[in-house]
């Protein structure tokens, strides 16, 4: 995991008098998985924003592979090889699990018989494949959000951002989440994940980075960076961490 796939320089995104994310720099390496932590408010789906081009930062620079991506459209930067699942999952109502797929892979292909065939190859990863021709609006939940992934999946990317990936699942479906997470890093799949639930965090990342009020904080692996009194402070404020906890 040598080879910097993302590059972040000095991004920085301001809403009015808020100052949401100051300067943030960070790299991430091909082939690894790295956590993106934060209290709410912290600037962290603004940061995602900026990278998967929802939003244009005021200053800094993006990079992906060496290829400048900073404020380019969602859907060029989707091309360029990084897709994004949200919080929210919407998959596209009055249209089959297997439709919303082909949408995703449209994005890099015109070929409906290979959009089909990578359709269905992805309904038998995620578990879906019975549900292939279910309409998407009749899904669970859970179910949707991994139609979700599904969907980022079939654009073929490089890098994967995902956002809460288990926020409102079931105990047993974030288990599966994570091992679902898993199964895409071995597909070779670099991961941007952000996750409010420590355990899953500490479970799938190779490597973590904090922000707080709109900075970097913290940059290192899991287990060292969650006892760093900067980040503990972040979390539980300071006399958390004064009582010496």
């Amino acid at each position: 995991m040598s080879e910097t796939l993302l590059e972040v320089d000095a991004i920085a995104k301001r809403y009015g008098g808020v100052q949401a994310v100051k300067a943030l720099s960070f790299t991430l390496r091909r082939g690894e998985i790295l956590g993106l932590l934060g209290p709410n408010g912290a600037g962290k789906t603004t940061a995602f924003n900026m990278i998967a081009g929802f939003v244009a930062p005021d200053q800094g620079r993006i990079a992906l592979a060496g290829r400048d991506i900073t404020g380019r459209r969602p859907w060029d930067v989707c091309k360029a090889g990084v897709a994004r699942t949200f919080q929210l999952s919407r998959p596209f109502g009055g249209m089959s699990t297997r439709e919303n797929l082909v949408v995703g892979s449209l994005v890099k292909t015109n070929d409906r018989a290979r959009s089909l065939a990578l359709a269905d190859e992805l309904l038998d990863f995620l578990g879906l494949g019975a549900l292939a021709d279910t309409d998407a609006d009749n899904l669970t939940a859970f179910e949707r959000r991994k139609v979700e992934l599904g969907r980022a999946l079939s654009t073929e990317p490089e890098l994967l951002l995902m956002d809460e990936v288990v926020a409102g699942a079931t105990p047993q479906e974030a288990l599966a989440m994570v091992e679902l997470v898993k199964k895409v890093h071995q597909r070779g799949i670099t991961v941007l994940i952000i996750e409010h639930v420590m355990k899953v965090i500490m479970g799938l990342s190779h490597r973590v980075i904090v922000m707080h009020h709109g900075e970097l904080i913290a940059d290192g692996e899991p287990a060292a960076v969650v006892k760093q009194p900067d980040v503990l402070k972040a979390y539980f404020g300071d006399d958390y961490v004064d009582a010496g906890a």
